[in-house]
């Protein structure tokens, strides 16, 4: 079919740096997060990215693919009372839609589950929104499974969670 991309070819996982940025906002935007492109909120938005990228207690990863940025997973790794070791928590996964299927966003948890393990985190926790069901039968596919509810309380005007 005209116009479609092989994802596939010359897939390679690495670290975020911050000339990511465009490629990391809009995969954002596609998840449904604020999006801040071109806007007086981006400068603000880049430079919490980039401090993020710096952070000891978390790891950006991106997916390439040809060139192009086309996954983003970050993690993070939290202290639970009474645990004696961390928990990483996976804030943002997002494979770009034409990416989709692919097993882009599979090798994504896998390298996460590599960084969690070397980290000694006892587990690997996420949130999905209730209404990604695809997304919640491809956790369960690579072996995930549904523990919990998550609840929000908003504390300003921001339009959360987005329109489905």
């Amino acid at each position: 079919m005209a116009g479609t991309r092989d994802w596939s070819v010359s897939v390679r996982i690495r670290e975020a740096t911050p000339a990511d940025w465009s490629a990391v906002a809009a995969l954002l935007a596609e998840l449904g997060r604020p999006d801040v492109r071109d806007t007086d909120q981006e400068a603000e938005a880049r430079q919490i990215y980039e401090q993020y990228l710096v952070r000891p207690d978390a790891v950006a990863l991106v997916v390439e693919s040809d060139g192009l940025v086309v996954g983003l997973l970050n993690i993070e790794f939290r202290a639970w009372l009474n645990f004696t070791a961390p928990q990483a928590w996976i804030p943002d996964l997002v494979v770009a839609d034409g990416a989709r299927g692919r097993g882009i966003g599979g090798a994504l948890l896998i390298r996460a589950e590599e960084i969690a393990r070397s980290r000694g985190c006892w587990s690997m926790t996420l949130e999905s929104a209730t209404w990604r069901e695809r997304a919640h039968a491809f956790y369960v596919s690579h072996g995930w499974m549904e523990t919990g509810r998550a609840f929000t309380r908003l504390l300003t005007d921001v339009q959360w969670p987005p329109a489905p």
